[in-house]
């Protein structure tokens, strides 16, 4: 006999889920993001968002019951490293290589998690999806191109600069719109990995 399970509550919201195209879905997420910059989280509601994308307020509703839910599947579409590939055969360039990609994306990804503010503090799912989204993925690789620089022996395993070296980079990126006014842009950033990363590192 064929299991009737597929027949639950669960397999009515799948069937309702996959109405939606997936270049449909991320015009939403992008949407939603977007107007999420411009306007802070605060200003963006579940109606705003249909009319922007000319589709009805109950389409949004029966996908993501609530914004929160929402936003924080728009801010997962986009989890991805932007410094996935970057492999010089050397530490030094490839920190240079990450500090121009960095300063790519700082300012829209600084902007997010300005709008977003004080809702992060108060939603756990959209600070673990922000987290999910626009840390923990550019952490992994970052680290992963510190330990390639030690199995290549370029530095020492135990240097005590390895484990900052994330830190100074993430928190540049967000405290320069604070102190001075501007985003970390590649020049910028990468003036920083040379002045400070570097030799921190004790490389040239």
């Amino acid at each position: 006999m064929t299991p009737q399970a597929a027949d639950g509550p669960e397999s009515v919201v799948a069937s309702r889920r996959s109405k939606l195209t997936p270049e449909r879905e991320q015009e939403f997420f992008d949407a939603v993001l977007d107007q999420i910059r411009e306007c802070g989280y605060d200003s963006v509601t579940m109606e705003g968002i249909a009319a922007s994308t000319r589709c009805s307020k109950s389409t949004l509703y029966r996908q993501w019951r609530t914004k929160p839910q929402f936003v924080a599947a728009a801010l997962r579409s986009r989890r991805s490293s932007r410094f996935d590939g970057i492999d010089t055969g050397t530490l030094a360039e490839d920190l240079r290589h990450a500090a121009r990609a960095a300063g790519e994306w700082s300012g829209k990804d600084t902007r997010l998690v300005q709008a977003l503010g004080h809702a992060i503090t108060q939603d756990p799912e959209l600070r673990c999806a922000l987290r999910e989204t626009l840390v923990e993925p550019e952490i992994a690789a970052l680290k992963q191109i510190l330990l390639r620089g030690v199995e290549r022996g370029e530095i020492r395993a135990g240097h005590p600069a390895l484990e900052f070296v994330p830190v100074q980079m993430f928190g540049v990126m967000r405290v320069r719109p604070v102190l001075e006014g501007e985003y970390a842009d590649p020049d910028y950033l990468l003036r920083f990995v040379e002045a400070a990363v570097l030799p921190a590192l004790g490389l040239t």
